[in-house]
């Protein structure tokens, strides 16, 4: 046993420090933003903003508003294949940059995704979602999909460190999803005591996916456009987004009425009600690490894109970013212990 020395931070442990900025208006920053990837040697231009493969956020629906506005949907993988078939049936071309086909490892999960890929053969990403991206068995899972798929981008998580990042990227991975318990659904901390500060993790494995040409996905923690910010800031080439999607006409599930206010359900994707509805409960051998809630309906979700975004760009504003992929070079976080004033947040 050991215990590593540095104090490790999540989101609400820092903020920015503000600096000299020549922009006028928050409308001259640009969001897009162009990458290479390493290991499928494709390009891809769009603003990095993901929604989560969660059956309650990564919906066609949502696929089909995000992509609109040039974001991104990792889509849930408990759609059937036929379901698949009339959705692809339906894009263009330019669309197809736009969601990605998740998939589990097991042996019926790779079946299944060769079914859809097989499909259309403009299919660009392929995610693969793991809760625990370092088994053995995961890592030969990527290097399988990079080897039948050489062509597409492949984001494969999660993780929190540095050195998995580095295997995954070499086994074939071009985006690495980095995050352990901090989604507002998920209970794997308190289940297992596992887990690593999201804004701490970002920066190590940031690091360590651009010393090899790789990326890496924020995934969960945010809660504010401020949070999608400081994970640019801190790194991240894409963000995640769970909690902030949900609750939308686009999200998924059905509108409950109650006490004449409308609400949906939003569930962690190891939670007892996830694996009650795709896998019959939960097993014996394991635990549910995931909350059951509902949350105010918030109808169409482009206008909360549209404030996620207009916040981002007030960030660059303030540390004097023209350019999204000016932010982590522009940032300097402090340290805190306040972020914000609360004495109303009761009323």
């Amino acid at each position: 046993m050991r215990i590593e020395p540095d104090i490790k931070l999540g989101f609400k442990d820092v903020m920015f420090r503000p600096k000299r900025s020549t922009l006028k208006s928050r409308s001259e920053v640009g969001l897009r933003r162009e990458y290479q990837f390493r290991n499928s040697g494709r390009s891809w231009s769009g603003i990095p903003v993901v929604a989560a493969n969660m059956d309650t956020v990564g919906t066609f629906s949502m696929a089909a508003s995000l992509g609109k506005q040039e974001l991104v949907t990792a889509v849930h993988k408990h759609y059937r294949v036929d379901e698949w078939k009339d959705f692809l049936s339906e894009l263009d071309d330019d669309f197809f940059a736009r969601f990605m086909l998740s998939t589990g490892t097991g042996e019926g999960d790779y079946a299944k995704l060769k079914q859809i890929m097989a499909l259309d053969s403009r299919i660009e990403f392929i995610c693969v979602d793991v809760a625990n991206g370092y088994s053995e068995a995961f890592v030969d899972f990527v290097k399988k999909v990079r080897s039948e798929f050489p062509q597409v981008n492949i984001a494969a998580g999660n993780v929190v460190t540095g050195e998995m990042v580095e295997e995954l990227i070499l086994a074939g991975a071009d985006m690495i999803k980095v995050g352990i318990g901090p989604g507002s659904v998920c209970t794997t901390r308190v289940k297992t005591g596992v887990g690593y500060p999201q804004i701490s993790a970002i920066i190590e494995c940031a690091d360590a996916a651009h010393g090899l040409g790789g990326h890496i996905i924020a995934d969960g923690g945010c809660t504010n456009p401020g949070d999608v910010a400081k994970a640019f800031g801190a790194g991240a080439d894409f963000v995640m987004l769970g909690g902030m999607l949900a609750g939308h006409a686009e999200s998924g599930g059905e509108i409950i009425e109650s006490d004449g206010e409308q609400y949906m359900e939003f569930y962690g994707m190891s939670s007892s009600r996830a694996m009650e509805k795709h896998s019959g409960g939960v097993a014996e051998y394991r635990a549910s690490e995931g909350k059951v809630i509902t949350i105010p309906y918030r109808g169409g979700v482009k206008h909360t894109v549209l404030d996620i975004l207009g916040g981002i760009r007030s960030t660059c504003t303030y540390v004097g970013a023209g350019r999204l992929k000016e932010l982590s070079k522009r940032t300097t976080f402090i340290r805190v212990a306040e972020q914000e004033n609360r004495v109303f947040n009761r009323q």
